[in-house]
């Protein structure tokens, strides 16, 4: 794969997430407005994996639509051209349509796919799967919005 659009320093200035609950790893292609290509490195060294399941490590489904959460996040702050403050925090506030099909363990690639479906009134749309060596593990439609707090 080509160079990073943003490696990790460029991601904690796109994301309010910090350890060790950020989970992406880099981003391979911004389109503002349109579509993120980002990627999560999945280790087994993740705090989750010693409980999820210690004879079978498997990352939680939750995580990985986390991890599509996020990647909106920087899609969304870099289409609004904003960073995060320290007053600010992206929320997701839906999900739809969400499927599973298959597990994602330790040495996995993750790459996250997120296209902008909609925006109305600061709540994002988003069109969203998950894939590992090009073969899809999951998919969801992710509504989000930043506020300030």
């Amino acid at each position: 794969m080509s160079e990073p659009v943003l490696d990790i320093k460029g991601i904690l200035q796109q994301l309010p997430h910090r350890y060790p609950f950020v989970l992406v790893d880099r981003v391979h292609l911004i389109e503002p407005n349109q579509r993120i290509l980002a990627q999560k490195n999945v280790t087994y060294n993740e705090p989750f994996f010693p409980g999820h399941f210690p004879i079978h490590p498997v990352m939680p489904g939750v995580l990985i639509v986390e991890a599509l959460a996020q990647a909106a996040g920087i899609l969304s702050f870099n289409s609004m051209d904003k960073k995060p403050g320290n007053n600010s925090v992206y929320y997701f506030v839906g999900i739809d349509d969400c499927r599973f099909k298959r597990p994602v363990v330790p040495g996995d690639v993750l790459m996250l796919d997120v296209q902008v479906d909609k925006v109305s009134r600061g709540i994002w749309k988003y069109v969203t799967k998950a894939l590992v060596d090009d073969k899809l593990v999951a998919s969801a439609n992710l509504m989000c919005t930043a506020r300030e707090v």
